[in-house]
């Protein structure tokens, strides 16, 4: 099918993104899986070639590019690429965003430089080990004492934790408050009482750190509240659907490319004295897999319209999380099965699609989350 939604400037970043990651990124890639992280010299290679943080104005050292649909490219590219792991998306997409729409011209000065070029990691710490998609559950406090909050409280699950060197923290205020109580404060590496626990042995996404964290009477500056105080659960609410469509991009280019690899793999591999292509139970998968890959992708380039014109809905974006997520760990496994054996090693690439892509259907909101949000918007009615 025909993509229509990019413009030659997209195609021209496409190349030389996708150029970046096989010189920069892939040859590495192993050893980070095995280190259980990417090097930071990684983040500076895409700060330096302008890879990060692109809508970010150039009066913050940025491109100054408001264009959703560059920041698609990226996604897919990292998918297409295997390298899942190269978690630059969550800092550009998601975190730097926080600081960009809610930040004053102070906090924008102090923190966007180094964002961009990835001198400083981003991560944003929302889930505990009590609370996860329900953000109203969470139970880390901030105490105003005259220009500080006292934080205190435990996160868990927090990509980019060990790297980060500024964590959006999602705090409760004012606890009786109940959502309105909610702010968020960055807090940066070096505070004392901010400490990292382990760097979380996950089945997948390996190169990428996943971290417990720990706020223990941290000292945070008023100054580094962003936005009003009680504001936190609105702006969440507000960048939630932007993070579930990014979620949606990686998942339907995952699953293109766990499909490429695959029809390539039917083509050479024999069984019973013929390639495993022509058994009409392979064609059949095959035939399934790609309708579902092609209906994602339509449903999804036009999702990825809708947030480039600020009209994407949440539940739009829950929609295409939940279904494409689905459909990628399904296209996955199926993929893997029709490798046989030989997909259960992890030298071959899909078992590496398989085992990353398992956790689309949990972050950003679990698939039931997804369910509930879409089921209570159509109830609302007119």
């Amino acid at each position: 099918m025909q993509r229509t939604l990019f413009e030659p400037d997209h195609d021209v970043f496409r190349q030389t993104f996708r150029q970046f990651l096989a010189r920069e990124v892939v040859p590495n890639y192993e050893q980070w899986e095995r280190d259980r992280i990417v090097p930071r010299a990684a983040w500076l290679a895409a700060g330096e070639q302008g890879f990060l943080c692109m809508d970010v104005p150039d009066r913050y050292g940025g491109a100054g590019v408001d264009d959703f649909r560059f920041k698609a490219v990226i996604t897919e590219e990292i998918a297409r690429a295997n390298v899942a792991g190269y978690f630059i998306g969550l800092h550009t997409d998601i975190v730097v965003p926080y600081l960009l729409k809610y930040g004053n011209d102070e906090q924008k000065a102090r923190w966007l430089p180094k964002a961009v070029t990835g001198e400083s990691i981003t991560a944003i710490a929302m889930s505990e080990p009590a609370a996860g998609s329900d953000l109203q559950g969470i139970q880390t406090t901030a105490v105003r004492r005259s220009d500080h909050y006292i934080l205190n409280g435990q996160k868990t699950f927090i990509s980019n934790g060990i790297l980060a060197d500024l964590v959006v923290v999602v705090a409760k205020t004012d606890p009786a408050a109940g959502y309105k109580g909610i702010s968020l404060l960055v807090v940066e590496r070096g505070m004392p009482g901010f400490e990292r626990g382990r760097n979380l042995d996950k089945i997948g996404l390996h190169a990428q750190d996943t971290a417990e964290l720990y706020f223990r009477d941290v000292a945070v500056p008023v100054e580094n509240l962003l936005g009003r105080e009680g504001d936190g659960f609105v702006f969440l609410m507000e960048a939630l659907p932007t993070e579930r469509l990014m979620i949606a991009i990686a998942g339907v280019a995952t699953a293109e490319a766990a499909l490429t690899t695959t029809v390539q793999y039917c083509r050479e591999r024999e069984a019973f004295g013929q390639k495993i292509g022509n058994f009409q139970h392979t064609r059949f998968e095959l035939a399934e897999m790609k309708t579902a890959i092609e209906v994602s992708r339509a449903f999804v380039d036009r999702c990825i319209a809708e947030e480039t014109a600020g009209t994407l809905t949440t539940d739009t974006a829950s929609m295409a999380k939940w279904w494409v997520s689905d459909m990628a760990y399904r296209v996955t496994d199926r993929c893997l099965q029709l490798h046989g054996g030989y997909g259960y090693m992890r030298e071959y690439g899909i078992a590496r699609m398989y085992s990353d892509s398992r956790v689309a259907m949990i972050y950003g909101g679990s698939n039931e989350i997804m369910k509930e949000i879409i089921g209570r918007q159509m109830l609302k009615g007119d």
